[in-house]
């Protein structure tokens, strides 16, 4: 079977690609249920609780998004000297990553930390939201400072095919965070009952021992050199290859980031009934989305290892099964989707009219996921793990920026349409971008071995 004109997959490669592709699903759909687990408990006690804590949860989504890019841009050269076998020049591409991902978590401690009303101020003006929110950053602000330094380093070990820790990890760090949230939200086995507060303090604690868990394993592995001064003294030639290769994919997710975050902030200036919906749509849809996200991480490892092996005639001939397997596995998702929409609604107290978004939201998801797969796996997983991560950088910024954000606020504030017409309109980026980036692919002239002797 062929589709758009791709072959059929090589013997051995679907092997490979789930020993990469499970435990990374697996951690996906762990860290992605956390966040379905707030909705459904914080969903229980009011609306109000479950709109400020998914507002205030944009910061850790924009946090997620640099560890996103930043896990992407140490993969980009990670995995290509991984599959060099240079392992002293992988230690300090962590030492890198660890540099950026603790300037970002430190600022979002501190912002949330000190100043957490003014932050909410960005999402909304519902003066109820702004409180409840600011109670919720104030007490999760710690996990921030503690991602900073698990992420970057749990996206070296994947990228060094170690994708079992993280999955490990997510496991526990799941379990503890929900029976965390369990207790300390409704108050069970004598505690206080502490609703939003709760919430933000199962996940700090959650963090908290997933980075005692990374400093343990760090300690024990054989993978990278360690020590300050291994780390972290970093050769000229390899920063300029960073700020090359993999800067732009680093600056691509923040950029595509922010702008999508500006869904966010417009919807919270429209109503707090589309605020719950999308809450709630946003953490469904990801949940649902594990397996094609998953298969473009293992993606970008799998084809970064063999450009690095100088097999680059099979990394291109395996990007081409890897498309056709993503777009199938879209499908699938999106008629799961379809299929789970009628039960949704009832897990949360909501109103009526928020259930009416939620479900509209819901179908347009259905399809919306597809584009969105479809283009994580060209764009943040072929294109980077080929070295040519600036056409991604190039394509998001006209389409994010100069088109379907200004089309959402126009259709918001200007034409002021119904929000759920407004929450259509600001998912079209996706299927706008597709085209150039299927272009850029077909063209094959994105892969390139960046390693060196350093």
């Amino acid at each position: 079977m062929k589709v758009f004109g791709l072959g059929k997959m090589r013997e051995g490669l679907g092997r490979q690609l789930f020993v990469l592709v499970f435990p990374i699903v697996i951690q996906n759909l762990i860290t992605t249920g956390v966040g379905l687990a707030d909705v459904i408990m914080l969903g229980r006690l009011d609306q109000t609780s479950l709109s400020a804590a998914s507002l205030a949860g944009q910061v850790m989504f924009l946090l997620n998004i640099v560890y996103f890019g930043l896990s992407s841009a140490i993969t980009i050269l990670a995995s290509q000297y991984w599959g060099k076998r240079d392992q002293l020049t992988v230690a300090k591409i962590l030492g890198i990553g660890l540099f950026i991902g603790m300037f970002f978590s430190t600022l979002a401690f501190v912002l949330a930390l000190v100043c957490p009303s003014a932050v909410m101020k960005i999402w909304t003006d519902d003066p109820d939201l702004i409180a409840e929110g600011a109670k919720y950053l104030q007490y999760v602000a710690f996990s921030y400072f503690f991602a900073g330094i698990t992420q970057p380093y749990l996206s070296l070990m994947k990228s060094c095919e170690r994708v079992t820790l993280s999955m490990v990890v997510s496991c526990l760090t799941l379990f503890i965070n929900i029976s965390l949230n369990a207790v300390l939200i409704f108050g069970l086995f004598g505690m206080p009952k502490l609703g939003i507060i709760g919430a933000a303090i199962a996940t700090s604690i959650s963090r908290f021992i997933e980075l005692a868990i990374c400093a343990v394993d760090y300690l024990k592995q054989k993978i990278v050199p360690r020590g300050f001064k291994v780390t972290f003294a970093i050769p000229g030639p390899l920063i300029k290859d960073f700020a090359k290769y993999s800067l732009p994919a680093f600056l691509n997710d923040a950029i595509w980031g922010l702008a999508f975050n500006m869904n966010s902030i417009i919807m919270g200036h429209l109503s707090s009934d589309i605020v719950a919906a999308n809450s709630i749509v946003t953490v469904v849809r990801d949940f649902i989305s594990v397996t094609g996200f998953g298969i473009s991480a293992g993606a970008s490892i799998l084809l970064g290892i063999e450009v690095g092996e100088h097999k680059e005639e099979q990394a291109r001939a395996d990007a081409s099964s890897i498309v056709r397997l993503t777009f199938l596995i879209g499908i699938i998702q999106g008629l799961l989707l379809l299929g789970i929409t009628p039960f949704i609604p009832p897990l949360a107290k909501i109103s009526d009219t928020a259930k009416d978004y939620l479900v509209i939201m819901l179908l347009i998801s259905t399809i919306y996921q597809i584009g969105q797969i479809i283009n994580t796996l060209l764009i943040a997983s072929l294109f980077r793990c080929g070295g040519d991560s600036r056409y991604g950088l190039f394509l998001d910024i006209v389409t994010m920026w100069f088109v379907a954000v200004p089309l959402g606020l126009i259709s918001a504030f200007v034409l002021k349409l119904p929000p759920i017409i407004v929450y259509a309109i600001t998912c079209t980026d996706e299927f706008i971008k597709m085209p150039f980036a299927f272009y850029h692919y077909r063209k094959t002239n994105w892969i390139k071995n960046l390693t060196r002797e350093m």
